[in-house]
């Protein structure tokens, strides 16, 4: 149990018209009575106070709110402090709050570990609340809001009440063979552990959709050199980003720029010009840009109009569902119709005048939308779910595998710890209640 009382400032760091301090534990509403003088301060309601220092003089004319136990984001005796944002009034209240008895500073991330340990978040909530803090899309924002408020808490406890309901049953089959059980117990805990195996494969084959949204969604320009990718990169970016030279292999190492686009969190990238090559550096630039293009989300394969209809075959291998293709500089060279490759339609472009662009960026948005966007199912959004989950729906389907009853048991007691593990919440003691509330063993 935390006994130590701890303080930080809960908003961001320098200039700021309000600056929130949070202080929690035990010594909480003692340590603001002695910052405020006032005897008392009620809950839940802000209080315009005096904040003094040690030797009582006044730092800051603020406002000052208390939230008694349970019912605080840590779920312990909270206080905060809404002080003037100016550097000086922060660190004058930091000192007094170190001089107060049974303070110290708390470390990064305690107050949310606080709240961990005291139930009032799981750990996806925890984590939810981690990507809510660094979103920077409207997309992103979404899922950590969704996360955080307990949609992927409850998908994967719905999964481990059901087990547990399962298992409670088959754990008296074992336990109580001699009592006058339902015949078809085993027949309905088979047909539960089917609908989850197959819930649970579902939930996996979601094209880690949620985990490229937290990461970024990877968009790779590719095709042979002096294609204008470089230029439609810049165009993209609304800057400068890579240079454009009219000298074939300028690029030779792939160029990043981040942009949001219609709320998802994209990265652009350019790569060098797909040819064979002797030269060494540009060799290597061609094998990075096609390790970008293999990896990528989405692809813009680029040809160049001064060739078209005759086209790059390595660049044309690169063209599929996941691509959008597009023929440069039509505003140069008299581009033939149709534009279309292997029953591919191709979008004609300038990206030296922006032709087209406009189409471009919208079928750029829907194919990212079509394929990233969050239904009513919440999805995986960490490695560390998608591991836990793999070895809970490996071990339902080993219990599938075998006949002896004992074993099966055992392979849902691990899917049952595996699910666990991601919300953190992990009780075998669970397993009894449900025996005795289905069966009524004793009766």
């Amino acid at each position: 149990m935390n006994t130590a009382t701890i303080f930080a400032l809960a908003s961001g760091l320098g200039p700021a018209g309000v600056s929130v301090i949070r202080i929690s534990g035990p010594n909480a509403p003692a340590a603001a009575i002695r910052l405020t003088g006032r005897a008392e301060l009620p809950p839940r309601r802000l209080v315009r106070c005096q904040i003094r220092d040690v030797v009582g003089d006044t730092i800051d004319d603020a406002l000052v709110v208390r939230f008694a136990k349970p019912a605080s984001f840590t779920g312990e005796d909270v206080v905060e402090l809404y002080v003037h944002g100016g550097r000086a009034v922060v660190d004058e209240t930091m000192r007094a709050l170190a001089a107060c008895d049974g303070l110290r500073p708390a470390e990064p991330g305690e107050f949310t570990r606080r709240a961990f340990d005291n139930g009032k978040l799981d750990l996806t909530a925890v984590e939810g609340l981690a990507d809510l803090v660094s979103a920077e899309t409207k997309a992103q924002l979404r899922q950590a809001l969704r996360q955080m408020q307990g949609e992927l808490a409850s998908l994967y406890d719905g999964w481990r009440s059901r087990l547990l309901a399962a298992l409670a049953h088959m754990e008296a089959v074992i336990d109580f063979s001699d009592e006058d059980l339902p015949a078809e117990i085993e027949g309905r805990v088979s047909g539960e552990i089917d609908a989850l195996i197959q819930e649970i494969d579902h939930h996996l084959n979601d094209d880690r959709r949620g985990e490229r949204l937290r990461e970024g969604i990877r968009v790779v320009i590719v095709g042979p050199p002096n294609a204008g990718k470089s230029t439609l990169l810049n165009l993209l970016a609304r800057r400068d980003a890579a240079i454009v030279s009219d000298t074939p292999g300028t690029t030779r190492d792939v160029v990043e720029v981040h942009m949001d686009l219609a709320g998802y969190p994209v990265t652009v990238s350019d790569t060098a010009g797909l040819r064979e090559t002797k030269e060494e550096v540009e060799a290597e630039g061609v094998r990075r840009s096609m390790k970008a293009a293999s990896s990528a989300d989405v692809r813009l394969v680029v040809f160049d109009g001064a060739t078209w209809p005759n086209v790059d075959r390595e660049t044309a291998t690169l063209i599929n569902q996941d691509a959008i293709a597009i023929v440069n500089k039509c505003d140069l060279h008299q581009v033939r119709e149709p534009l279309r490759w292997n029953g591919h339609g191709i979008l004609g472009v300038s990206a030296r005048n922006g032709d087209g662009v406009d189409r471009l960026l919208e079928m750029l948005q829907e194919k990212i939308a079509r394929r990233f966007q969050v239904g009513e199912t919440p999805v995986l959004t960490r490695i560390r779910h998608r591991r836990a989950l793999e070895e809970c729906h490996e071990a339902l389907q080993r219990s599938r595998d075998v006949e002896d009853i004992e074993l099966i048991a055992e392979d849902m007691r691990l899917a049952i710890r595996a699910l666990g593990r991601i919300t953190g919440r992990v009780d075998v003691e669970d397993i009894l209640d449900v025996i005795f509330r289905d069966f009524c063993i004793g009766k």
